[in-house]
């Protein structure tokens, strides 16, 4: 039998019974685009990272929080989830050097009771819970599932020498967001085999791909943004004050 039957074997017996949802926050970034360290930065007068924590632990999909983050900060953001009530933050461990060794790290520090395994950048602040929601209710159903967004700008592809080659239809173009929520087996072992192959992944769903699982894609949020440069600051105090009412 293939690892894939026995995941899928494992997932079925699990099915008819409520789920166990760990979300890992990967925290763990060095924030060179930023300048300075984004995770801690304030918006709204509170942390980035406290925003994002904050989301998960109102979410009733939600049963369990690790964190993963940098040496440096392990106290801080330990600190932060005391100060925010973040009462589901299980642990707050040190992550790798890339971001697969984080959510590799991640996921094996959940609880052993997770059926499913939510991966969500700490520095998207902005996640829903209705968008919690969608994505771990597809899951559940599905095994894997991802939010995106389409693009509002004309997509072209290039060859290595700044060719177009390719002209795809924006709809058919899917902007990836986070939470990514997994059968919590499938990502183990699917990041498990991404380390052995030494792949270098921008985002958790291309290790299950690569595995031949299908992820379900659902509609993201056009707030989900994640903070990346200096300018995006703008953008998120923009969306807090639309929040708020200001």
């Amino acid at each position: 039998m293939s690892i894939i039957d026995n995941i899928n074997k494992l997932f079925k017996i699990k099915s008819g019974n409520e789920h166990f949802c760990s979300a890992v926050v990967l925290a763990a970034g060095n924030s060179q685009r930023m300048g300075r360290d984004k995770i801690l930065m304030p918006i709204g007068g509170k942390p980035v990272i406290a925003h994002t924590l904050m989301a998960l632990e109102s979410s009733d999909c939600i049963d369990e929080i690790v964190v993963v983050t940098k040496y440096e900060r392990l106290q801080e953001i330990a600190d932060i989830c005391h100060n925010y009530g973040i009462s589901k933050a299980s642990r707050v461990v040190l992550g790798g050097k890339t971001r697969l060794e984080s959510s590799l790290i991640g996921v094996n520090n959940v609880s052993e009771k997770a059926t499913l395994i939510a991966i969500h950048d700490g520095a998207r602040p902005f996640l829903s819970d209705n968008l919690i929601g969608r994505v771990v209710h597809s899951a559940q159903i599905h095994g894997a599932a991802a939010p995106a967004v389409t693009s509002t700008d004309t997509v072209r592809i290039l060859n290595s020498k700044g060719v177009v080659t390719e002209t795809p239809q924006r709809e058919l173009v899917a902007l990836m967001q986070t939470p990514q929520v997994f059968m919590a087996e499938m990502i183990k072992v699917s990041l498990a085999k991404a380390q052995e192959k030494g792949t270098k992944l921008t985002d958790d769903c291309s290790a299950v791909e690569a595995l031949g699982y299908k992820v379900t894609v659902v509609a993201g949020d056009a707030d989900n943004i994640k903070l990346t440069t200096a300018r995006d600051l703008y953008i998120a105090e923009g969306i807090l004050a639309e929040r708020s009412g200001k």
